[in-house]
């Protein structure tokens, strides 16, 4: 599996805006010559004691124990870097996921103001129609309660009525207009906004 690399340009960029708490700090650094410098400080102790026999106990463990800082050393440094370069592409990932989110919520925005334009018209539409069936004041505020789908229950609880005037009024706006009910009320102002 190969590891993309990160350049240090982007590594700048992304650390603009937050101090920096990656793992490039001398810390790592600081560690892997600590153990280096127990490999060579076992390797000097070893020749120092000038061994008769490369098989004693004490030069094995002695080569045990430079191998295994030597190892450590190796795979702790390897491991920050690798961790530093998977911090900095999270961090990259997450710019990215803003700029778009920012980005989507720039359409949003235009998608708001484009709708609220036509429901504008729709509304003002709406109005001329209501004033065409000759609508008291009451009876608009039912049929519009209505159209947005409440139930005469709902209507009344709303414009705080009893539900009896509500259904009064409901009627009266299906007679002046000439339709059976609800579903037509509703029909004749959206039947051609459904999308095919």
């Amino acid at each position: 599996m190969s590891e993309r690399r990160v350049s240090r340009a982007d590594s700048a960029a992304a650390d603009d805006d937050e101090p920096s708490n990656d793992f490039s700090g001398p810390l790592p650094m600081v560690l892997a010559g600590f153990l280096l410098l127990v490999v060579a400080g076992g390797l000097v102790d070893l020749m120092l004691d000038a061994p008769n026999s490369i098989w004693s106990l004490h030069v094995l463990f002695e080569i045990g124990l430079a191998v295994c800082s030597l190892a450590f050393a190796v795979v702790l440094f390897r491991g920050w870097r690798r961790s530093a370069a998977a911090l900095l592409r999270t961090r990259l990932s997450l710019a990215e996921s803003e700029r778009l989110v920012a980005q989507r919520q720039t359409e949003r925005d235009a998608w708001r103001k484009s709708a609220e334009s036509a429901l504008a018209g729709f509304s003002a539409a709406i109005n001329r129609q209501f004033d065409s069936w000759h609508l008291t004041r009451a009876e608009r505020d039912v049929a519009l309660l209505i159209l947005k789908g409440a139930g005469h229950k709902q209507a009344a609880a709303l414009l705080e009525r009893s539900e009896r005037t509500v259904r009064q009024h409901a009627v009266e706006v299906y007679r002046k207009a000439g339709l059976q009910g609800r579903a037509e009320l509703s029909a004749f102002f959206l039947h051609d906004l459904m999308l095919p």
